[in-house]
């Protein structure tokens, strides 16, 4: 996966969009860390990742993986939109929609702030 998720961070590199990897491959030790990096530096693994083994509670519990990897596809609010989408044109296409809202959800005029009430005796 990791050819098609570089060539997806060159494609939207100037667009709302991220890679976040979070990675359980015996990164628990100093040893399968360092391995992690070399791996991660000669496959051009770019983007953010996070160590399933160095949270409490694991990022796999708390998001309830069952089988590596899993893909969640969030939009700009953070709702998981896709869940497992492998097809490389599927995933593209997904990808490609989450992008057009977000780029037009940020221009969008933003509604005014509403005023604070005023409490009694103000």
């Amino acid at each position: 996966m990791i050819p098609h998720e570089r060539s997806l961070v060159e494609k939207w590199k100037d667009k709302p969009f991220v890679i976040l990897g979070v990675n359980s491959d015996g990164t628990d030790t100093e040893e399968g860390l360092k391995k992690f990096r070399e791996m991660a530096k000669e496959d051009g693994v770019t983007w953010r990742s996070f160590r399933d083994e160095g949270s409490t509670p694991r990022i796999s519990e708390t998001w309830r993986v069952q089988g590596w990897p899993t893909l969640y596809f969030l939009d700009h609010e953070g709702v998981i939109r896709h869940k497992d989408l492998r097809d490389d044109a599927e995933m593209e296409k997904a990808l490609e929609a989450m992008i057009v809202a977000a780029e037009a959800a940020a221009k969008a005029p933003k509604a005014p702030a509403k005023p604070e009430p005023q409490k009694a005796g103000k």
